[in-house]
């Protein structure tokens, strides 16, 4: 069945992956990007584009104007280390503008929403791997917008009709693995974009925030999965919307983890060249380890990742940063 279906935030790093899916499935699709990350060389022709920020409502009712299905919301503000410093940013542009857009839908009568939420919702585990029953206890402020927005999904829900499924990313990371999506993130925060960037020769070096965690090299230990991945989910999720299937809130990623140290090593080894790199002091808010229990969506939308080994990842970039 084709839908008409609205992304807010499709011209970004996950969103144009979902977008391209969307399309060659045959959906109809709206992308609305401010494009303060994005870039329009992501949207493929098949998808008409509305530039305009969701936290403007004559953008927000020009997107909702020709009828919609169902709403995709990746828009969103996402650097932890720099929500710690400008909270006031993530409030508006998080919280605000995601209750901006919920009200819009309202007033559309649009009532399906697949939101783009985080395993830093959880903030430091109690035991891992980390179901969706783990209490919620973000470190960060960007986790806490997360899971603000959650919570009001969850009142929209109860209140006035809204059937949404809220997938919490552990580490998105990858590239297309069919090359539709070439253009690189602007001014990446993530590991691997930076681990890409430094071997491309775009920076001198790549900073590791802390070596002394209680892990077993000292850094950081995350769940990576890759972007195609995360794509598939959305599309399954869109369709047990369609199907009448109830809210939800998923993890998605792939239940093992890799440290920092180690994620170097093996882009070293996928790109053929060393990845120069220096220990600085621990980053606010990060949690030693988050490693995803995704058992849930496996059930719930028969979800399996296929890309998310550590070769593929670095392969699949390799051509968007020229290597």
């Amino acid at each position: 069945m084709s839908a008409r279906v609205l992304v807010v935030g499709g011209a970004g790093y996950i969103g144009a992956h979902v977008v391209h899916d969307l399309t060659e499935a045959g959906h109809r699709v709206v992308v609305l990007d401010n494009l303060a990350s994005g870039s329009t060389d992501n949207i493929p022709k098949a998808a008409a584009f509305i530039e305009g920020d969701l936290r403007h409502g004559n953008a927000l009712a020009k997107a909702l104007a020709g009828g919609v299905d169902v709403v995709f919301h990746f828009a969103a503000l996402k650097a932890a280390g720099e929500s710690m410093q400008r909270p006031h940013m993530y409030a508006d542009n998080n919280i605000g503008g995601t209750l901006r857009l919920l009200g819009a839908m309202h007033d559309a009568g649009v009532t399906r929403f697949v939101f783009s939420s985080s395993a830093a919702v959880y903030g430091s585990p109690r035991s891992l791997p980390v179901d969706e029953d783990h209490p919620c206890e973000p470190e960060n402020y960007y986790g806490y917008t997360k899971l603000a927005i959650e919570q009001n999904l969850a009142w929209f829900a109860r209140l006035a009709g809204l059937d949404y499924i809220s997938l919490r990313y552990f580490n998105a990371t990858g590239y297309d693995v069919a090359g539709r999506v070439t253009t690189p993130e602007r001014d990446p925060a993530n590991l691997t974009p930076v681990v890409l960037e430094v071997a491309a020769g775009l920076r001198r070096r790549l900073e590791v925030y802390g070596g002394d965690y209680d892990t077993r090299d000292g850094t950081c230990i995350r769940d990576y999965i890759h972007v195609n991945d995360l794509a598939a989910a959305h599309l399954a999720a869109m369709d047990r919307l369609l199907n009448g299937g109830p809210s939800m809130v998923l993890n998605l990623g792939v239940g093992r983890g890799a440290t920092v140290l180690e994620m170097i090593a093996a882009a070293g080894r996928a790109l053929g060249r060393e990845i120069p790199y220096e220990v600085v002091a621990r980053r606010p808010g990060d949690p030693p380890a988050l490693v995803a229990s995704s058992e849930r969506a496996a059930r719930e939308l028969g979800f399996k990742p296929r890309y998310s080994d550590l070769d593929t990842i670095f392969g699949s970039m390799r051509r968007v940063y020229g290597l």
